[in-house]
């Protein structure tokens, strides 16, 4: 976030990089993990390249992903911060994080007090114009992606976990957009364990509780072990 790709936060170009990664720290094979849209980033890198012998994916299904609904938040987003950029009169303005990444934005000077636990709109977006428009960049790219046709390694050990309680609803500001992540899981279940993935429904989690390290870490550990050995 520090340094966005406004331009550039194409599929490929996600790929390409974490490979970059996986080159400087020489590691031939790797074992990937995101969550949100890390989660998506992975899984364009596994069907880029035959380096991953596990891929972890939280917070984002592999089936029935919700790409539409995000390039309408995305493009919410990037509206709010462009217009508050223009009322402030600066290029990198405090203003919501729309993509799931409230938990990165910098608190300061927010008053939390009267937010609810999934009031998505009660957070204030503190993310730039060029942060928000890499995400309308990436969502645009992959508005013709087909997760239904994606095909795996067959070695590749596969771990999909969200909430149940996984569905962001955005209000008027953001378009009345709902984003759901639990359902859709929750729904290719049976079709995804046919397909090698060992998929998780985190009873009662939203999208920020399931992203809990204490969730997230025994998760991680049962599936890796079980992948390497």
């Amino acid at each position: 976030m520090a340094h966005p790709a406004p331009d550039t936060l194409t599929p490929d170009n996600v790929a390409a990089d974490l490979l970059a990664i996986a080159d400087a720290a020489g590691a031939d094979t790797f074992a990937y993990y995101g969550y949100s849209w890390l989660a998506l980033a992975g899984l364009q890198l596994a069907i880029r390249t035959d380096r991953l012998w596990a891929l972890a994916m939280g917070g984002y299904p592999p089936l029935e992903g919700p790409y539409q609904s995000m390039l309408s938040v995305t493009r919410s987003a990037h509206r709010m911060a462009t217009e508050a950029a223009a009322q402030s009169g600066l290029a990198d303005v405090d203003v919501a994080a729309a993509e799931g990444d409230v938990a990165e934005a910098d608190a300061g000077g927010i008053d939390f007090s009267n937010i609810e636990p999934g009031d998505w709109d009660a957070f204030p977006v503190q993310t730039s114009e060029a942060q928000t428009r890499q995400f309308v960049t990436l969502y645009e790219a992959l508005q013709d992606f087909d997760d239904s046709q994606v095909r795996l390694p067959p070695g590749l050990a596969r771990l999909a976990f969200a909430g149940s309680a996984d569905r962001i609803d955005y209000g008027p500001a953001w378009d009345n957009v709902q984003v759901r992540i639990g359902e859709p899981l929750a729904a290719h279940e049976h079709e995804l364990t046919a397909v090698g993935w060992d998929v998780r429904v985190l009873p009662g989690l939203d999208h920020i509780g399931a992203m809990n390290s204490k969730v997230v870490m025994p998760l991680l550990q049962d599936f890796l072990q079980k992948a390497a050995s």
